[in-house]
């Protein structure tokens, strides 16, 4: 019998089977599989905003209402109210779905744009952000828990980044509509309406000056010369507030010159973060309300914020306004134009504030080289904003200057325009951001501002009377001009000076038939002429060059720093300031070979090299050696060194 089974047993199974399927009904079937790494992670924290599908969590909510995301996604407003109407779901659970949700929709209701342009959006799709923005400020503040509770849960990152990307969108809208209404000289205080949302908005806190030209999500954009982009999580969208003036208009203008023009400029454009406010204070008036309330933040003076009885991290980019600034400032093609005087360019140095001004942080001021701007320092002056204590205790200053024109000039000018700079804000030079400061040079940048820390006595002023036969009347003519710029005196309250490849003593590179090719290209602004026309008249006549030449031709800043130069063998010999503390960066194109005999292409060691430095790092690295980490490490080094020793403050 058993034999006989047996035999009969294959061609019983699949009716064995059959029975026990008719048998079982909707019995599950629960079988293994592998999970890979990347399915791990995306199961804990792919969403609808960074995989375009639902998180596992909104799928588990749906399953329990007997739902799948493509059938939810075939009717989202009748799906949400499902949601929102189920007994079974909890309320952390609810809200965050719904938050989810709306912002599916939302994403679909909204247009791609260019980056940094502004997304013009629909009163639908505005409805859909900040609904998106009410579930997820409700899931955070009143779902029974607080966000303290849930640290440690995706979840709650999740949904922060929901409401802060809604925030985004809906801040993009409120502004395109305040503007308008500043532009039109309404009053931006009251409210604005937006189909069935009434919107308020306060900006006090970034303490702007002016009508804002345009908002910038810094998550729209990214920057190439960047290396690093600096940023602190939380709460908020993250944004970048541009002012008029972010183009050179303030710093370049026609031969012309306004007498008003100013001499200094806030970097215009402005780190900003947004949060959206929903009235109530229970979590059935929050979900009821349709006023919202748009507050903006500085987030250099503003970390934390109470909200609803709870301490949260206010959300923050610290580089996207320095990354903006530049992209639009069009320094790069500028600054040549300025050196070979074609078309516009700047006539005089120009001080720029790369964070507003504050009196109890002190100054870094960076002068960049030959053919350069501002620019010259965008990774450096990241490193320094992007470091948080650094942040806390020193401000950026970066001078903006003509290349072109002579050193002696340059040094007196961009002194006058630093000097200026530090009266307006600080006219009794007691403020803690006067004292103590710090400058950073760069090639042609660290001569000027060696010199700016130097006492010129008579040594200079000296060696023009001899070297030009200058007496009688011939001196009368040009005393008053050229006086002032060969005597000066070390710019006081500087505690520390960092050089980057700079000549103190002149290179040969200057002096040789390249270098004298393109000194014959460089053009001095017809301002620069015209102030001191005469007396460069005077000085070619001592010289023995024709003293009726049509065009006079003054010695330039190519000229000034040829090794042969006699203006910048004088002035090298100069003492700086007694207790300055100087600090020497040195680039050397090849690590091999002997260190007095290397350059970096253009500046010789023996030039760059400076008795009774504190300390001097040498760097294998073209000229511009301020571009590279090791260099910027070693002035981070430096500047925490400063902060020990001045502040008392310790860095690890």
């Amino acid at each position: 019998m058993a034999t006989s089974l047996q035999a009969r047993m294959p061609r019983l199974l699949p009716l064995l089977a059959l029975l026990a399927l008719l048998l079982c009904g909707g019995c599950a079937m629960v079988k293994m599989k592998p999970v890979s790494n990347t399915d791990y992670v995306m199961l804990k924290r792919g969403d609808i905003l960074n995989s375009g599908r639902l998180s596992a969590l909104s799928q588990e909510a749906l399953s329990v209402i007997g739902q799948t995301p493509a059938e939810c996604g075939k009717n989202l407003p009748a799906c949400r109210q499902v949601v929102a109407g189920t007994d079974g779901l909890q309320t952390e659970q609810r809200l965050s779905t719904l938050a989810e949700l709306w912002m599916q929709e939302a994403l679909a209701l909204t247009p791609k744009a260019k980056a940094g342009e502004p997304v013009e959006l629909s009163a639908v799709a505005l409805d859909a952000w900040l609904e998106t923005a009410r579930y997820s400020y409700a899931y955070l503040f009143f779902s029974g828990r607080t966000p303290a509770q849930r640290a440690l849960e995706d979840r709650l990152t999740q949904v922060r980044d929901y409401y802060n990307y809604a925030a985004e969108q809906a801040s993009s809208v409120v502004f395109q509509r305040t503007r308008e209404r500043a532009l039109q000289g309404e009053d931006i205080g009251q409210p604005v309406q937006v189909d069935r949302w009434t919107l308020t908005t306060r900006f006090d806190q970034l303490k702007l000056d002016g009508i804002p030209r345009q908002l910038v999500a810094a998550s729209s954009v990214s920057f190439a010369g960047l290396r690093s982009s600096y940023r602190r999580d939380g709460f908020g969208a993250e944004l970048v507030v541009v002012m008029d003036g972010s183009d050179l208009a303030q710093a370049v203008e026609s031969e012309e010159r306004a007498a008003d023009r100013p001499f200094y400029s806030a970097m215009p454009a402005i780190n900003a973060t947004t949060l959206l406010h929903f009235s109530g204070d229970t979590l059935e008036q929050v979900l009821a309300t349709r006023e919202v309330r748009l507050e903006a933040y500085a987030p250099d003076d503003t970390g934390e914020l109470v909200l609803h009885g709870q301490e949260v991290p206010l959300a923050a980019n610290f580089t996207a306004a320095y990354g903006v600034w530049l992209a639009q400032s069009g320094f790069a093609s500028e600054s040549l134009r300025t050196l070979f005087g074609r078309g516009e360019g700047i006539r005089e140095p120009h001080i720029y504030l790369m964070q507003p001004y504050d009196p109890q942080r002190r100054i870094i001021f960076m002068l960049h080289g030959l053919a350069s701007s501002p620019e010259a320092w965008v990774n450096l002056a990241n490193e320094i904003m992007g470091d948080p204590e650094m942040r806390r205790h020193y401000q950026v200053w970066s001078v903006y200057y003509p290349t072109n024109a002579p050193i002696a000039l340059n040094r007196h000018t961009v002194s006058s325009a630093f000097n200026r700079t530090l009266r307006h804000f600080d006219p009794t030079g007691k403020a803690p951001a006067s004292h103590d400061m710090v400058f950073i040079g760069h090639s042609m940048g660290g001569v000027i501002a060696r010199l700016m820390l130097s006492d010129s006595g008579e040594v200079l002023w000296n060696d023009a009377l001899e070297r030009f036969k200058l007496k009688g009347e011939r001196l009368a003519r040009v005393e008053g001009r050229l006086k002032p710029l060969m005597h000066f005196s070390p710019q006081p309250e500087v505690g520390r000076a960092i050089f980057l490849a700079s000549p103190h003593k002149g290179t040969d590179a200057a002096g040789n038939r390249l270098g004298r090719m393109i000194g014959r290209l460089v053009r001095l602004p017809l301002t620069i002429l015209g102030a001191f026309g005469e007396v460069f008249m005077v000085l070619q006549g001592a010289d023995g060059v024709d003293a009726k030449a049509k065009e006079p031709r003054i010695s330039n800043s190519i000229d000034n720093l040829s090794a042969s130069d006699p203006f910048i063998q004088v002035s090298s010999t100069l003492p700086m300031a007694r207790g300055v503390k100087y600090h020497s960066i040195i680039a050397r194109k090849k690590a091999d070979g002997a260190l007095a005999d290397s350059d970096d292409g253009l500046v010789p060691y023996w030039s760059a090299h400076l008795e009774g430095a504190l300390s001097e790092k040498v760097i294998v690295s073209g000229h511009s050696v301020q571009e590279t980490p090791e260099a910027v490490i070693e002035v981070r080094r430096i500047l925490r060194e400063d902060l020990h020793e001045v502040e008392g403050v310790d860095l690890h």
